[in-house]
């Protein structure tokens, strides 16, 4: 009985933990239930997240994978002159590309585009036999060459329209104006000083390519049309360049000259009329070296080097010693300062001792006895020297700071130098001596003439540019352009007095073959020396203004190593006499006849 009782027990233990297993099966069950719809609720949300709510994005994408995108070029917008001639245009021109998977005759192919873009065979077959999406074959072509590749009808070769920069007047005023790259934007000039405007906002077509990446027929091309660039005005006048240019280059091949700079530009407000730095390269060819450089490209690099020479303004990117010109400046601190007046009398024996130098005079007799009107018509060094010493470190720094000589012009063009100058604390006697008459610095040839016009302006320091508006398609103005300016640099009386000294230089002194009949005009002639002196190179210069009572315009000449004579009076001025007699009646400026008169009507 007892046997048995204790199987009856363990029967029992049996039936219960039977019971617990079932419970526990079921309960994983269950779980695994709960896990399954989970995952089944979680991918039913997913996809109805994907199909309704995210439609639309993953359809773009999906669309984004069969498309096919091609670039079209914006319209550069033009540059004009200032009575809206078209300095810079655009020409229709076509960029012929193959997309290797649509291609279905490929010998066919490699012989139209041989034969009718006259390529090498082997490079056109390269291109067309590349796996690639789209393969540029050639860009830039004449929209003529397009069209005849276009009438062929071959699958895959596609012709996109496109422009090219043109330049109308091939070389005019290349150094400014400047050119453009392959990719329509500027490299150098206003066309990258201005390429924000200029460049518009390129567009695209779109088309629809099924997996193997061929396009599907009959689906239509979506394009984003492009946004053409605007148009930039300019105080540029086509007129006064060829003037200028033509002056140039008569020089140029008179004196046998390595280079000739000059530029016309407002006193009054910074206009850049003209600006010519000869020899010019012709924009249309930007990459083509004269004859005689091209034997020195011995490379790529010496090609470049030469190339960026060619394109370099030398306006605005190269210093110089001005020489006298500068005498300008050391006259109006010294009147403004009050150490120098007109009667003031000087004794020049042909050179002055400063320190322990003995510091020439052009005229190595001397000019003896002269007030100092007649020393700055006579271009005294000594005289100048003086004016100098007696101004005194400070004072002299003190002014360049006040004229923003030390400074840039900021000129809208790119790659403007600074002046060159001693520092301050580096400056004794000699150094002090050798600045007042032009010599031991440097500057910018647009630094030069930006200062000295807003001396002779009335003491407004002006911004020099070409700028003037920008305008859209229809000549509506978008923006019209301001600089800074800045008033009363000197007083209008030593502005007066200036004006007054320098009309008499042209009438009697040293510019006198600048002297144009019937015109009233100022001016001052230098002859300075190149570093280093050893090598005999002389700069002859002329920076004038008409009319000298209220100048309306300023040219400055600059005549780099003449051969033969190379005096500023001798061979500068004459150019500057020759640009005034053209411009001064085109520009509307008053013909004094009573003056004209009393000089016989002669230019000489």
């Amino acid at each position: 009985m007892k046997k048995e009782i204790k199987s009856d027990r363990e029967y029992g233990f049996i039936k219960e933990g039977g019971r617990k297993n079932k419970k526990n099966n079921k309960k994983k069950v269950l779980i695994v239930f709960a896990v399954i719809m989970f995952i089944i609720v979680f991918l039913v949300g997913r996809l109805v997240f994907l199909m309704v709510f995210s439609s639309e994005y993953y359809g773009k994408q999906a669309k984004e994978l069969h498309q096919r995108e091609r670039n079209i070029k914006a319209a550069r917008g033009k540059i004009l002159d200032c009575k809206g001639n078209i300095l810079a245009d655009n020409k229709s021109v076509c960029t012929i590309s193959v997309i290797h998977s649509q291609i279905e005759d490929q010998e066919k192919v490699i012989e139209v585009l041989t034969k009718e873009l006259g390529k090498d065979e082997e490079e056109i077959r390269k291109r067309v036999e590349k796996v690639s999406s789209i393969e540029i074959i050639a860009k830039n072509i004449d929209k003529s060459v397009g069209d005849k590749v276009r009438s062929y009808g071959l699958s895959g070769v596609k012709i996109d329209e496109d422009y090219k920069r043109y330049y109308p007047y091939d070389s005019l005023a290349s150094k400014v104006l400047g050119f453009t790259g392959s990719d329509n934007q500027g490299i150098i000039g206003l066309e990258v000083e201005y390429d924000k405007y200029l460049s518009g906002k390129p567009g695209k077509i779109l088309t629809l390519t099924d997996a193997r990446g061929i396009e599907i027929e009959d689906s239509a091309e979506e394009r984003e049309e492009p946004e053409n660039g605007n148009d930039v005005y300019t105080s540029l006048d086509v007129n006064v360049q060829k003037y200028v240019e033509q002056a140039a280059n008569k020089v140029l091949e008179k004196k046998s000259a390595d280079s000739v700079s000059i530029f016309v530009m407002s006193p009054k407000n910074g206009e850049i009329l003209a600006m010519v730095n000869t020899p010019e390269f012709n924009l249309n060819e930007p990459y083509t070296l004269s004859a005689s450089d091209s034997a020195l490209a011995v490379d790529s690099a010496a090609k470049q080097d030469l190339l960026n020479k060619m394109w370099r303004n030398p306006c605005v990117s190269n210093t110089y010693e001005p020489g006298s010109t500068f005498k300008i400046i050391t006259m109006a601190a010294g009147l403004e300062e009050g150490v120098v007046k007109l009667s003031d009398t000087f004794s020049c024996p042909g050179y002055k001792i400063v320190d322990d130098r003995r510091i020439k005079c052009h005229k190595v007799t001397g000019h003896g006895a002269e007030d100092f009107t007649l020393a700055v018509m006579n271009s005294c060094n000594p005289v100048f020297i003086e004016v100098g010493l007696r101004l005194g470190v400070d004072n002299m720094y003190k002014y360049f700071n006040q004229f923003q000589l030390f400074g840039k012009t900021n000129v809208d063009l790119p790659g403007e130098a600074s002046t060159i100058m001693h520092k301050k604390e580096n400056v004794g006697n000699v150094e002090l001596a050798t600045v007042s008459f032009g010599q031991s610095f440097q500057i910018t040839p647009l630094q030069l003439a930006t200062t000295v016009s807003s001396i002779i302006n009335g003491g407004k320091r002006i911004t020099p540019h070409f700028g003037v508006k920008i305008c859209d398609k229809d000549g509506n103005t978008v923006e019209k352009l301001e600089y800074k300016t800045k008033d009363n640099i000197i007083s209008e009386e030593t502005s007066a007095t200036v004006r007054q000294v320098l009309e008499k230089v042209v009438a009697e002194g040293t510019g006198k073959k600048a002297y144009v009949a019937g015109f009233h005009v100022g001016g001052k002639t230098a002859t300075s020396q190149t570093l280093p002196r050893s090598a005999n190179k002389y700069i002859a210069s002329f920076l004038g203004f008409a009319p000298a009572h209220d100048p309306q315009v300023l040219v400055l000449v600059i005549i780099n190593n003449p051969q033969g004579i190379y005096y500023g009076g001798t061979i500068a001025a004459p150019v500057a006499q020759e640009i005034f007699s053209n411009i001064l009646p085109y520009l509307g400026i008053d013909y004094d006849e009573e003056e004209a008169a009393s000089s016989g009507g002669t230019t000489e």
